[in-house]
C-alpha cells in the first residue's frame, strides 16, 4: 500500500527462457475492468510474429492462464497473476530442473554455456553472480521474459481503452533501411497504426522499405549475422497532465525512457525529434500553442516539462542486433580461460518487429501507472468519475470562442 492507504501500482515477472513457464503479476488495476484471456492472448500472438524470427516461435504457442485477480470476466482489484507455459520445457527438463542431480555428472549438466557471447549478459552476469555456467544468467536475461511483460501490458491496454487511449507501433528502420512513414516523416501515420502495421511481415508501413528490409534479413541470415533497427511507438488520446515536473522520478518522459530501455537489446530511446532537436534552432523545435491550447506541431513528441501535453505521445526505440551469431565472434572460455568462439544458441536474425509489441506493452504500463497516480480509484467506475471531472476542469480553462 502507498501513503495514506493508496493502492500501489506495480508489476513483476518471473521465469526462465527454457523453464516451466513465465509468470506476470500486476498489482493496482481497479476492480470492474472487463477482461478475458483472449484480450491478452492476441497481444502474445502479435509478439511472436515478424519476418526473421527463429525456430523457437514455431514451437511455442503462447496463451495465458489466470492464476488470480480475475473472476467472471472482470478484475477484482486484487493482484492479477498470469501464467504462460513454455512448450519447449519438455526438451529441457533435465537441463533446467530445479532439483540437484541425484548422480551428478562430473562434467556438469548438459548444454552448459562456458563461451560467453559478446553483447549478451553472459560474461558480466557470470562474474557478478559467481557462476561457471552462463546458462544460469542467459536463461533469465533472454528476451523470452518479455512474454510476461506483454501479458501485463495487455491488461493495461485494456484499461487505457476505457479512456480512449490507444497505443500502436511500427518499424521505422531495420537493417539500415529507413521507412518514409512516421510521425516526423513525409507520410502521416494511419488512424489505426497496428491494423496497418500488423499486415506487414516486418510491421513496416512503407511497402518499398518493407521489400528491401526482407532482402537484407535474408542476406544476414545467409551470412550468419543479425540486424537491429528502430521502432516508433505512438499513444493517441493521452490527456494533458500525466506525469509531473516536480521531481526527477515523476517525469513521464523519464519513466518512459527507463521502461523502454529495460527491454533486452534496446540501446536508445528518444521522444519527438529526440537527438534531431539538438541540431536545430529553437524556432524549428518548439511547438507553437494555438487557440484551444492545441499545438501547431508535435516536435516535442507529446511531453513538456515531464508531463503529457495532450498531443500524440511519440517515442522511438532503438534495438541493437541480437548478440547470438551463427558465425560467432571471439570470446574466452569461462572454465579454461583460453580463447574460444562464442556459443551459438538458437536465435532470431532480427526481433525488431516483435520489439515494437513489447514497447507498446511497456508504454501501456507506464501510462497506466501515471493515470492511476493522478486520478486514483479502487473501481473502474470511480476512476472514470475522477477522469471525467478533471477533463471538465481542463475544458473550462479553454478560452471562450477558441476552436474545440
Amino acid at each position: 500500500m502507498g501513503v495514506g492507504g493508496e493502492m500501489t501500482f506495480r508489476f513483476t515477472t518471473a521465469g526462465e527462457s527454457h523453464g516451466r513457464g513465465l509468470v506476470g503479476i500486476l498489482e493496482g488495476i481497479p476492480a470492474g475492468l472487463p477482461i478475458s484471456a483472449a484480450d491478452v492472448d492476441v497481444e502474445l500472438k502479435r509478439r511472436m510474429g515478424g519476418y526473421g524470427r527463429g525456430a523457437r516461435m514455431k514451437i511455442e504457442s503462447d496463451r495465458i492462464e489466470w492464476l488470480a485477480g480475475v473472476r467472471a470476466g472482470e478484475t477484482l482489484g486484487s493482484p492479477i497473476a498470469m501464467l504462460v507455459w513454455n512448450r519447449d520445457w519438455e526438451h529441457w527438463q533435465d537441463v533446467m530442473a530445479p532439483e540437484a542431480d541425484a548422480t551428478p555428472d562430473p562434467l556438469g549438466r548438459r548444454r552448459q554455456v562456458t563461451r560467453p557471447r559478446p553483447g549478451h549478459a553472459d560474461l558480466t552476469g557470470s562474474l557478478k553472480y559467481d557462476r561457471t555456467d552462463a546458462r544460469d544468467i542467459l536463461e533469465r536475461a533472454s528476451a523470452r521474459e518479455t512474454v510476461a511483460r506483454v501479458a501485463c501490458g495487455a491488461v493495461c491496454k485494456k484499461l487505457l481503452r476505457e479512456f480512449s487511449i490507444e497505443i500502436g507501433s511500427h518499424v521505422a528502420e531495420l537493417g539500415g533501411v529507413t521507412a518514409n512513414v512516421g510521425a516526423q516523416h513525409a507520410a502521416a501515420l494511419p488512424a489505426h497504426i497496428n491494423d496497418a502495421a500488423d499486415q506487414s511481415p516486418v510491421r513496416c508501413l512503407d511497402k518499398d522499405a518493407e521489400a528491401e528490409i526482407i532482402r537484407r534479413i535474408d542476406a544476414a541470415k545467409a551470412a550468419g549475422d543479425t540486424l537491429g533497427g528502430i521502432v516508433e511507438c505512438v499513444a493517441l488520446g493521452v490527456p494533458v497532465g500525466l506525469g509531473s515536473h516536480v521531481s526527477w522520478d515523476t517525469k513521464l518522459d523519464g519513466r518512459l525512457a527507463q521502461a523502454l530501455m529495460s527491454i533486452p537489446a534496446v540501446k536508445g530511446v528518444e521522444l519527438g525529434l529526440g537527438f534531431e532537436a539538438a541540431r536545430r534552432k529553437g524556432s524549428e523545435v518548439h511547438d507553437e500553442i494555438m487557440p484551444g491550447f492545441s499545438r501547431a506541431t508535435n516536435r516535442a513528441g507529446g511531453t513538456e516539462g515531464g508531463m503529457s501535453t495532450g498531443e500524440p505521445l511519440v517515442v522511438r526505440v532503438a534495438m541493437k542486433p541480437i548478440s547470438t551469431l551463427m558465425s560467432p565472434l571471439k570470446t574466452v572460455d569461462l572454465k579454461t580461460g583460453g580463447p574460444a568462439q562464442a556459443q551459438s544458441e538458437r536465435s532470431d536474425v532480427t526481433a525488431v518487429p516483435a520489439m515494437g509489441v513489447i514497447a507498446e506493452a511497456m508504454m501501456a504500463i507506464v501510462l497506466t501507472e501515471a493515470l492511476l497516480e493522478k486520478f486514483g480509484g479502487d473501481a473502474l467506475s470511480e476512476l472514470k468519475r475522477n477522469v471525467d471531472a478533471y477533463l471538465a476542469q481542463v475544458r473550462a480553462r479553454t478560452p471562450k470562442g477558441a476552436a474545440s
